[in-house]
């Protein structure tokens, strides 16, 4: 997946473009550790995109994280 940027320099009509290469990751969610789970991928440069219900049942649940891939 890739993501494009635009940054627009006010004023001055220059638009610098970048393209970042993403990689993603769908993790499972303990309900009693969710913090400490986040946390940690977190501290590894993840960023969570997104949690829904996991597959099995409303007790579950699925994180979906992206970070830039390092090319």
């Amino acid at each position: 997946f890739q993501y494009r940027l635009e940054h627009e320099h006010c004023g001055e009509g220059v638009v610098d473009s970048a393209m970042t290469t993403w990689e993603y990751a769908t993790i499972p969610l303990l309900t009693h550790a969710t913090k400490a789970i986040l946390d940690q991928w977190g501290a590894d440069g993840w960023e969570l995109v997104q949690v829904v219900p996991g597959p099995t049942g409303s007790d579950s649940l699925v994180a979906y994280l992206k970070r830039p891939k390092n090319d």
